[in-house]
């Protein structure tokens, strides 16, 4: 279980992180963290996947005497996290269910023998009184609490067993204790500093920005044709993550994208143990493998090339959301946060909230969730800064999301509003009758279908009000009324009801203004101009300064910051290019479809001198 000569307790942790991890400097909050661990302090930290948590009891464990323990509740990925660690020359455990008798004996003698640096612990094995009593026996530097979220009951990921961690203080009131976790609001904070019994420990909150993730939020349409363009033009291959919500849609996916020739995998819970090892094992060790999970994937997984994590199914909660697209771009280089969002979403997840088990409490607390998801999906704002918002930290927009990138609309939908919540009102008060979105979508572009005229719908004063907007944009302004509390699902039909809030839209007393979805355009990411984007030639020079100067003009006329027209490394790359075309313009990274035509013209001006 050992290795012979392992360098243990290191004189100072900054020797630590150099000699056993190869790093010269701490990243940002590390240090203060780990000083206040050695030192013999208890601390909650929240960073986010990728900023180094690991480190932060890994290091201390090294430094101070014994042996550090580590709860956490992925068994699966025990044995490579304890690999990795071995492959540094760090004297790592575990014990878990996975094992057989000599092998749990063999990591018990070499804890014992104080020839274990760190022992990982499922949070189960603390129910069973002989690994208490062995606890007891050995010397103990630390115990650290991996993915703490778990203990919060109102969190995305709870997991009952995380309730009995407030013990070990009890049990071991001498031994720091440093709990840890990539997502949590102030409340889940609150809630995990409570049940952990850390109310008086160093609390440490590093920023939850990742710039270089990209969040994008698509109108959903035959979603797996999406997705499949998505990664033939952006992420060709890429190893990439893609979420469902259902284990049929997991598996249908994954058979889908394999049949389009791309290395796709399923992982659910519903999947056999051996089948579920080995495709995570592939997913990990294997260059460009696309794994099609359910949530139960994922946690824990320290693969750091991770170009993108899709969504086909809109997520639960804004922490779910964030801690499932923190696995993409661990390394820090660019990655994609990709969410395909419709109408049938939001009618899925209204359905189980009113049919999930609890109390009231507990329904209102799931639709808070929700509601904050929809929000974010729903905004013309910044979407960093919304997300970033949830989590209590202030930003600025990034320039780098899809709102900033092509900045949304807003329209006054009122007046589209009032029809709908009025073709809703006159079927239930004049017929007695509830439907779903595609009959009252129907019912308002003046469609005559079988169940329109059967129904005697064509004689609603509805009828046909609403051809100004087509059937798509229709159920875009139904899925904006549903996500605003405006409209709400109800029966086992899944129909639209009117909610208390309907009346002041129908009134008049209320205005409605709606997110204009963008239209649909092709990425051509993959086939861009590698020009240069730092170190400009000589001649490049000025042609830069006139763009600069031509894109602040642009942007103070549309009232929006410069980087929204184009970045600096795009204008960069123009300038390196000095294209004489449209068409040579589209193939600098940065200049996409949609800005190719809006600003085309006005920055070959620029380029030749010609803006006035």
């Amino acid at each position: 279980m050992s290795t012979p000569g392992a360098p243990t307790a290191a004189r100072t942790p900054l020797e630590v992180l150099s000699r056993v991890f190869g790093y010269d400097a701490f990243r940002g909050p590390q240090q203060e963290v780990v000083e206040h661990v050695c030192a013999g302090g208890d601390a909650l930290v929240l960073m986010p996947t990728g900023g180094g948590k690991s480190l932060c009891y890994q290091v201390p464990a090294l430094v101070r005497p014994g042996t550090g323990v580590v709860v956490s509740p992925l068994i699966a990925l025990m044995q490579d996290q304890v690999d990795a660690l071995r492959n540094l020359g760090v004297r790592a455990g575990f014990l878990n269910s996975t094992q057989n008798p000599d092998e749990r004996r063999d990591t018990e003698r070499a804890f014992l023998g104080g020839e274990l640096d760190l022992l990982y612990l499922a949070p189960e094995r603390l129910r069973v009184p002989s690994t208490l009593s062995l606890l007891d026996r050995g010397t103990i530097a630390l115990f650290a609490i991996d993915e703490a979220h778990c203990v919060a009951q109102w969190g995305h990921d709870f997991r009952p067993d995380y309730l009995m961690l407030s013990d070990l203080h009890r049990r071991w009131p001498d031994v720091p204790r440093i709990a840890l976790t990539a997502t949590a609001t102030e409340h889940t904070r609150t809630e995990i500093a409570q049940r952990l019994d850390l109310t008086n420990a160093k609390h440490v909150v590093a920023s939850f920005d990742r710039p270089n993730i990209q969040y994008r939020i698509a109108p959903k349409n035959e979603p797996r044709k999406q997705l499949l363009e998505l990664i033939r033009t952006e992420h060709p291959g890429d190893a990439g993550i893609v979420y469902c919500l259902s284990r049929k849609s997991v598996e249908q996916t994954a058979e889908f994208l394999a049949a389009q020739g791309i290395p796709a995998l399923p992982y659910h819970a519903g999947l056999d143990a051996g089948v579920r090892a080995r495709n995570q094992s592939r997913f990990l060790r294997e260059e460009g493998v696309v794994m099609c999970a359910t949530i139960a994937f994922g946690m824990g997984i320290d693969k750091p090339d991770v170009r993108f994590v899709a969504h086909l199914d809109l997520p639960k909660s804004v922490e779910g959301y964030y801690q499932e697209t923190g696995r993409a771009g661990r390394d820090g280089l660019p990655s994609t946060a990709w969410l395909a969002y419709g109408l049938a979403d939001v009618v899925q997840q209204r359905k189980m909230i009113d049919e999930s088990e609890g109390d009231l409490a507990h329904r209102r607390r799931l639709a808070q969730h929700l509601d904050a998801m929809l929000a974010l999906c729903e905004t013309v704002e910044c979407r960093r800064t919304q997300l970033l918002n949830y989590f209590g930290q202030r930003s600025e927009a990034c320039g780098n999301c899809d709102t900033c990138l092509t900045p949304a609309e807003s329209w006054d939908g009122t007046v589209p509003a009032q029809k709908v919540l009025s073709t809703v009102w006159r079927l239930k008060h004049e017929r007695n009758q509830s439907f779903g979105a595609g009959q009252i979508v129907d019912i308002l572009v003046g469609k005559r279908t079988p169940k329109v005229e059967q129904s005697g719908h064509d004689s609603l004063s509805t009828f046909g009000i609403g051809t100004e907007l087509g059937e798509v944009e229709w159920r875009g302004v139904v899925r904006q009324l549903l996500a605003r509390g405006l409209l709400a699902v109800g029966g086992a039909y899944q129909t639209l009801e009117m909610t208390p809030e309907s009346s002041a839209v129908l009134k008049g007393d209320r205005q409605v203004m709606l997110r204009k979805d963008p239209e649909r355009t092709r990425t051509r990411r993959s086939s861009r101009s590698s020009a240069p984007v730092a170190d400009l030639a000589p001649e490049a020079q000025p042609v830069f300064e006139r763009l600069r100067a031509w894109r602040g003009a642009t942007a103070k006329e549309q009232g929006v910051p410069a980087y929204v027209v184009f970045h600096d490394a795009t204008l960069r790359a123009v300038a390196a290019l000095a294209p004489t075309s449209l068409d040579q313009l589209g193939t600098v990274s940065g200049v996409g479809e949609n800005k190719l035509t809006k600003y085309g013209d006005g920055v070959l001006a620029a380029v030749a001198g010609d803006a006035g």
